[in-house]
């Protein structure tokens, strides 16, 4: 594995090395008993990136990437992991964090599709002619722009 830190892109979609750094901490650890991996997780992660950037399905993986059933078998132990809402979620903070933001968003907008979705799974709608309602009404949240 260690041959993989100074490699060439193969396609565009291919992490580079600042994106590794970054993902590596999320990543399971190696094992240090039993079974080592095979597979390099950087070509598993490069794989994915490539299915989900051409929309191409498992089977029409190129050769340059390891095995499609490989492939998805780590997707779907990622997906159970919650490794990339999980990364989404970290970038969002840092992002807001480096443009001067809270970490996490102080407002939220439920527009009327919404409200009817979340009625319909039973979360009723507590501000619904609250004073709170019209606390953060339309008019009051553009009156301090």
């Amino acid at each position: 594995m260690a041959g993989f830190e100074q490699r060439a892109k193969r396609y565009p979609t291919d992490l580079t090395d600042g994106e590794r750094r970054f993902i590596q901490p999320f990543l399971p650890p190696v094992p240090k008993r039993g079974r080592k991996l095979k597979t390099d997780l950087r070509e598993v992660l490069d794989a994915l990136r490539y299915l989900a950037r051409t929309g191409g399905g498992w089977r029409m993986l190129p050769n340059d990437f390891p095995p499609w059933q490989t492939v998805y078998w780590w997707f779907r132990r990622f997906m159970r992991r919650l490794l990339f809402r999980t990364i989404h979620d970290v970038t969002l903070m840092l992002d807001r964090e480096r443009e001067g933001r809270e970490q996490s968003p102080t407002a939220a907008v439920v527009d009327s599709q919404s409200r009817r979705q979340l009625q319909k799974s039973g979360v009723s709608m507590l501000a619904r002619r609250s004073s709170a309602a019209s606390a953060t009404s339309p008019s009051t949240l553009t009156a301090g722009c």
